[in-house]
């Protein structure tokens, strides 16, 4: 599966970045910034750049106008899907202002109803959109982690591993009886049948 990762604008730590060398790297405005800071250098610079400091003069740059529907980060998710990305980590997308951060959560959905698995990593968090599959982790895994239904309601739902279970159970998006379950040592794994939802972890990085 073809990795992507895409650099946005907001607080990012160096601990937070995983980069495995073969990702197509891509940086949205003043993601560009986060990247420079860390001596990496993108394939591509996307967006309107009005939070850039200048627009990136070492790398291939896609420059939209200021007013405009789709988000620096949503631009890059459809470049990233362009070029056969199946998976999409994005850096510096969680924090900061609840609006962008929201707007990042939906930009989840859009890649998952594209077909690709999408990650939100930040402030010790990862998020990702599961739609009409699964997730799964190691036993090395602790901490919280939390099930969301993220259209009106989510079917056939099957949480194992973890310190809640549930098989074959319906999620709407009006009750949040999915928060708080907990990594107990043990390989699990989270999936859904018919629906789309969200999966957050404590994590580090990814």
């Amino acid at each position: 599966m073809k990795r992507c990762c895409i650099f946005a604008a907001g607080e990012l730590s160096e601990k937070e970045v995983r980069l495995r060398g073969d990702e197509l790297i891509i940086a949205a405005d003043a993601g560009y910034e986060n990247l420079k800071s860390m001596g990496i250098i993108p394939h591509l610079a996307i967006g309107d750049f009005d939070s850039a400091q200048a627009v990136p003069t070492d790398t291939e740059v896609v420059k939209y106008p200021k007013e405009k529907d789709d988000t620096d980060t949503l631009l890059a998710v459809k470049e990233a899907i362009s070029r056969g990305s199946g998976e999409i980590v994005i850096y510096g997308s969680l924090g900061g202002r609840i609006d962008h951060t929201f707007a990042n959560i939906q930009t989840l959905l859009f890649i998952a109803e594209n077909g690709s698995r999408g990650y939100l990593v930040g402030q010790g968090w990862v998020i990702t959109a599961v739609k009409d599959g699964s997730i799964s982790f190691g036993s090395e895994k602790s901490g919280t982690v939390s099930v969301f239904c993220a259209g009106d309601k989510a079917s056939g739902v099957n949480i194992k591993g973890l310190k809640y279970e549930v098989e074959n159970a319906e999620l709407r998006n009006d009750f949040p009886v999915g928060v708080s379950n907990e990594f107990i040592g043990k390989e699990a794994e989270i999936s859904v049948k018919r629906g789309i939802i969200l999966v957050m972890w404590e994590d580090s990085g990814y």
